[in-house]
């Protein structure tokens, strides 16, 4: 006998963009995964949500020019601190 049970495939469903305060939007790029906008449409960066055992953590990537690669900023607790981040 052959086991013909099915195995449900779950969706991924993607996260609401976090709300932000600044000038910057944010537009999605992945389930969890926004890129960073400025206001002259320049693309700056992305916010990447992570689950953490304390709670929701926020990491920030800069879009290197150069290269066209991401570089890891650093990780925060409110996504507002990893957008500012990208400001400098």
């Amino acid at each position: 006998m052959h086991n013909t049970a099915r195995v449900a495939v779950v969706p991924e469903v993607p996260y609401a963009a976090p709300a932000i305060r600044g000038r910057e939007t944010l537009s999605r790029a992945g389930a969890a995964l926004w890129r960073v906008v400025a206001p002259d449409g320049r693309v700056i960066g992305h916010v990447r949500r992570l689950e953490h055992p304390l709670g929701m953590r926020f990491r920030a990537e800069r879009l290197h020019l150069a290269t066209g690669r991401f570089i890891q900023v650093g990780e925060f607790w409110s996504p507002d601190e990893a957008v500012a981040s990208l400001r400098v």
